[in-house]
């Protein structure tokens, strides 16, 4: 019996590997597009709500955050919901959305500020707290008013109109406030109702039953 030469058994072997091999790359790619899951336009990622063409002409930040010391060492922190960036040339330096505030001085005492919407007042170095806005402060005062102007290199806060308050003395209507350093003390500082106060005075209880 005649027995093949190895060089031939390889030739043949090479050979018919040829041939199986794109054949099962093919049987293999036929089943993968057999099985395959079919395209639903529906199951893109949902975007589809996003305007692009807005955001290309308006640029927004969402949850943009500040934070500094002032100039006599208050710590001041800003955050929002979202910024929107002024346009290049109009003047405009944006607007910005649900916007929380924390002014902490170096006496220990917080100034929390909440409001609708703001403004950047980047050549006054402020920012116009507008469309309702709430003040709270650690002396136990809770002030509402319309508008409110912070500044962002000291500590200084000014309404713009009135405000009604509550505090340890009672309730408070006056037409402006200010908060800001002491004028005889550069140290201290202070919370100043003006413009013409009228208050309610309600005295603490002393106790249960009193």
């Amino acid at each position: 019996m005649a027995w093949a030469r190895p060089d031939n058994l390889h030739s043949k072997l090479v050979f018919w590997f040829k041939i199986l091999l794109p054949l099962g790359a093919l049987a293999i790619l036929s089943t993968l597009f057999m099985v395959s899951r079919t395209v639903r336009p529906e199951d893109a990622i949902p975007y589809a709500d996003v305007d692009v063409a807005d955001l290309v002409q308006q640029p927004r930040l969402t949850h943009p955050n500040f934070a500094g010391m002032t100039s006599d060492g208050a710590a001041l922190t800003l955050t929002a919901d979202e910024a929107r960036l002024g346009v290049a040339g109009s003047g405009e330096d944006g607007t910005i959305s649900g916007l929380f505030g924390l002014l902490e001085t170096p006496d220990g005492a917080r100034t929390e500020l909440d409001a609708t919407s703001a403004r950047l007042d980047s050549a006054g170095r402020r920012m116009i707290l507008a469309d309702g806005v709430t003040i709270s402060n650690s002396t136990g005062y809770r002030i509402e008013t319309q508008e409110i102007s912070v500044a962002l290199d000291r500590t200084s806060l000014d309404s713009t109109g009135p405000i009604t308050a509550i505090g340890p003395v009672g309730q408070i209507a006056a037409g402006a406030l200010h908060l800001g350093l002491s004028g005889s003390n550069p140290r201290s500082y202070v919370l100043v109702f003006k413009s013409g106060v009228h208050m309610i005075y309600i005295p603490a209880r002393q106790g249960a039953g009193n």
